[in-house]
């Protein structure tokens, strides 16, 4: 598909999203998003007919989509249709029109097909694991649950309740109270119960969220501190809280917490039910969030990629080309870097791999700043890695990588505090050292170093005669040592003789 820009919609019960991304490398970035909260499922009768007024602002709304998408060839827009335009028997009238506003065609997806999408972009959003993963995904008229193992889905199921459904049904007016939370709680117990042996036994390591619903909750969460020892995502401790403090205050509107999220209030209580169902159900203790979730999954679909390796090799790839990074001063960095790391632990082994990999990373993009300016080149890398859209990297993947970068040079003082027992300072010292030592940019061999922690810090060894030989690098090793001091850490540097080859 030779398109460098693909576009996907997502005509859900609760919004309308317009995802625009740009084909680089086999990879997707983030161009530009349109959201409006369409609110579809709200305009279903009782009968299943989409009421008059819900079908015009959902026109408007597509008309709009229509003005941002004139121009992209059909086969470069995916549209797809979810649970409200399943269900509503007026949607064959609906849909031509819905089609003549955007200008492209639509296709009501099976619910199925929802999680499979869901769940490929979800894994994409994702660092590659190794185990099975639950994806949950709560819409606004259906939640979907994914099993799946790195980008494969192997069990998926698509249940009758959203957040907004369930609002409606069970909070007409808003008003919650012990006894309508029970029961709308009661009621998502018996759809998760009709999946819960199947899903139990091929059983899952770690439980995502990728929904709207699920990002609002985890952030309330985290902001107002519910959740038990500082954790981020959703967990049932903080569950539980959010539950009885919305049961007291007798509303959304009226929980008194920071960073409410307005937008999403006339459908939360049905969301915080569903979830909360789906933690005691399935009995979940943690579960984290994915950016990534439908929309991501088409464009993925629609681009046909699904090779299975590390998008974050990819990305880091396409970095190194797009900021012009001298590839040649990157290996021999990258070199020097992984033989100290692997003097300092067995980097071989499974607990120090994702270590290896980011030190790898943080290397190969340790000098993207020069493309901006050469003076505080390592403070620009950092901010481009901090901000920059970086598929397949979380954001805490690119702040610990961008702490990498920010600390290649420099005072250590203003890398966030971290004990030092944290393994990042291991991996900040073999990159400045490697850095340190390459400072001339040449192939010339580098002495025997023996390195070894020691401490609260590290013993380096080094030639004596090479040391004479190299005043500049060995003033720089000097200031090193007094940049570990100040942030309370030792680094030795001890003189040899004669030459040690190391074990």
């Amino acid at each position: 598909m030779g398109y460098e820009q693909i576009a996907a919609v997502d005509l859900g019960s609760n919004s309308f999203r317009l995802e625009i991304g740009r084909v680089v490398d086999d990879q997707i970035y983030h161009l530009d998003t349109l959201k409006e909260a369409v609110r579809l499922a709200s305009g279903l009768s009782s009968d299943k007919f989409l009421d008059e007024i819900t079908q015009h602002r959902a026109l408007e709304t597509l008309a709009r989509f229509g003005e941002r998408l004139r121009g992209f060839q059909p086969e470069a827009v995916r549209v797809v249709a979810t649970n409200t335009l399943r269900v509503a028997k007026n949607a064959r009238i609906f849909i031509p029109q819905a089609e003549s506003a955007l200008g492209f065609p639509i296709e009501v997806i099976g619910g199925r097909e929802e999680a499979r999408l869901i769940y490929v972009g979800a894994a994409h959003a994702l660092p590659p694991a190794r185990h099975k993963r639950l994806v949950i995904d709560i819409g606004g008229g259906s939640t979907e649950f994914i099993i799946g193992k790195q980008l494969e889905p192997l069990a998926l199921e698509s249940l009758f309740m959203g957040c907004v459904s369930y609002t409606l049904r069970f909070f007409p007016d808003g008003k919650v109270d012990k006894k309508s939370f029970a029961e709308a709680e009661l009621s998502a117990a018996r759809e998760i119960q009709t999946i819960a042996q199947d899903f139990r036994r091929t059983g899952w390591t770690e439980a995502v969220a990728s929904s709207g619903t699920a990002r609002a909750i985890a952030e309330l969460l985290e902001v107002n501190g519910l959740n038990p020892d500082g954790l981020h995502g959703i967990t049932r401790e903080g569950m539980a809280k959010l539950r009885a403090l919305i049961i007291r205050a007798g509303s959304a509107a009226d929980l008194k917490l920071t960073g409410l999220p307005t937008d999403r209030l006339p459908v939360f209580a049905g969301g915080i039910a569903i979830l909360s169902a789906i933690i005691t159900e399935l009995g979940i203790e943690y579960i984290t969030y994915s950016e990534g979730a439908l929309r991501l999954g088409v464009l993925y679909d629609l681009l046909g990629r699904f090779h299975h390796h590390d998008m974050r090799d990819a990305t880091v790839t396409q970095f190194m080309r797009r900021y012009q990074v001298d590839v040649r001063q990157a290996e021999r960095v990258e070199r020097t870097a992984l033989e100290l790391l692997g003097q300092l632990v067995r980097a071989d082994l499974p607990e120090h791999e994702a270590d290896t990999r980011f030190l790898r990373w943080a290397v190969a993009l340790h000098e993207i700043g020069i493309s901006i300016a050469h003076v505080g080149f390592h403070k620009h890398g950092a901010y481009i890695v901090s901000f920059a859209d970086m598929p397949g990297f979380s954001k805490k993947d690119q702040e610990r990588l961008a702490l990498l970068v920010l600390g290649q040079r420099g005072k250590l003082e203003k890398l966030p505090f971290a004990s030092t027992s944290d393994s990042i300072w291991r991996l900040v010292f073999c990159l400045r050292l490697a850095a340190l030592l390459h400072r001339s940019r040449d192939d010339q061999p580098l002495p025997v170093i023996l390195l070894k922690p020691s401490g609260t810090g590290f013993l380096l060894e080094l030639p004596s005669d090479w040391m004479l030989a190299n005043p500049l690098s060995a003033a720089a090793l000097a200031d090193e040592v007094l940049a570990w001091q100040r942030i309370g850490m030792t680094v030795r540097i001890k003189r040899r003789a004669s030459r040690v080859v190391p074990e």
